[in-house]
């Protein structure tokens, strides 16, 4: 380990920033976890291929154009970047899609995953921290759902993830690759400076859909199922907010760097907002009017789906700010007017 620098030994020197390779970092939270990386004093690189990322999003450190089957390029990057940790949200996640076409999703989500494991071992870099889901739970027997619950996957993208989470595990034990895997439940709102938000094509999440039904984008809104065992018949989900997301990352990364074990963790604010409410809280903040239209339950989807994120509190401080449902919505809604109006 260095020795720290005698008092006034840096004085007059610029330190460089430590840098941090984010693969994925043009994706949604990728982009929020790059401005929380520049935030708290190190430079974030986004290497990312742009296929589902935006260029538009990156604005906190440099860009590297490539994917992670490309080895060379890979290779390239982390010969040039000497990154200190890697954060890792380069993955496919539309769950139909998985099911669908669950080759595209071994192909991109594990082998991908794999080769940048094996370029990092190669590389001497010993950290990452990893963006999985709750989807590795599947169908769970109770809720809040705590880490101890069994791993039940319901699609191939659930179980693209869950076999990476594995995979950090082997190469800890193997090569000492320490990691953190980060189980997000429904990431949702924007940046709350408008510079960074929400970007799918299609758009599946409740929120940004909401919006675009409220402002005529597109013609409704379908509800899936509202004869859920619930308050109000709708889906239970627990949402927070992009940027707790962001900054549980960072809080990750300094986990490791003080000698954290490989671990894994739920990430969520620990209750739930049902669908109407959710909707009812689009209209609150933008004013107007949601056509809604009812359809049937998806096949395999629970009433309720909320963490318990005991775990992340304890090891990693973890404390949600931006709990409050018409506060993640008025984010979000100054994003969506922001990037409507940017394409008009």
């Amino acid at each position: 380990m260095e020795e720290c620098p005698l008092p006034g030994e840096n004085k007059g020197k610029e330190v460089a920033p430590q840098r941090i390779l984010v693969t994925g970092g043009a994706g949604y939270i990728g982009s929020h976890t790059c401005k929380q990386l520049h935030l708290a004093g190190f430079e974030p690189v986004t290497y990312d291929d742009l296929s589902r990322g935006h260029i538009s999003l990156v604005r906190y450190g440099p860009f590297l154009q490539g994917r992670l089957h490309d080895r060379k390029a890979l290779r390239a990057a982390l010969n040039e970047v000497q990154p200190i940790a890697c954060m890792h949200f380069a993955a496919f996640a539309y769950v139909a899609e998985s099911v669908s076409n669950p080759e595209l999703y071994y192909e991109n989500n594990v082998a991908g995953s794999l080769a940048l494991l094996q370029e990092l071992v190669a590389a001497n870099v010993k950290l990452l921290v990893f963006s999985s889901t709750c989807a590795v739970y599947g169908q769970a027997d109770k809720v809040p759902i705590g880490e101890d619950e069994p791993k039940r996957p319901l699609s191939p993208y659930g179980r693209s993830k869950l076999i990476v989470e594995e995979m950090l595990a082997d190469f800890d034990r193997a090569h000492a690759l320490r990691s953190v895997s980060l189980r997000y439940f429904n990431a949702c709102g924007a940046d709350l400076d408008g510079e960074i938000g929400e970007i799918h094509d299609p758009e599946p999440h409740i929120v940004p859909r909401a919006l675009m039904a409220a402002t005529g984008t597109i013609p409704h809104f379908e509800v899936l199922g509202v004869d859920y065992p619930t308050l109000d018949g709708t889906a239970v989900r627990d949402y927070t907010h992009v940027i707790d997301l962001a900054q549980a990352h960072v809080a990750a990364l300094h986990y490791l760097l003080n000698g954290g074990a490989t671990d894994s963790m739920n990430l969520g604010i620990g209750r739930g907002y049902s669908v109407r409410e959710v909707l009812d809280s689009v209209e609150r903040v933008t004013g107007l009017k949601i056509p809604i239209k009812i359809g049937p339950r998806r096949e395999g989807d629970p009433a309720e789906v909320t963490a318990n994120p005991t775990k992340a509190r304890r090891i990693l401080g973890f404390e949600p700010k931006y709990t409050d449902l018409d506060v993640m919505v008025q984010t979000a809604w100054r994003w969506f007017r922001r990037h409507h109006d940017s394409r008009t």
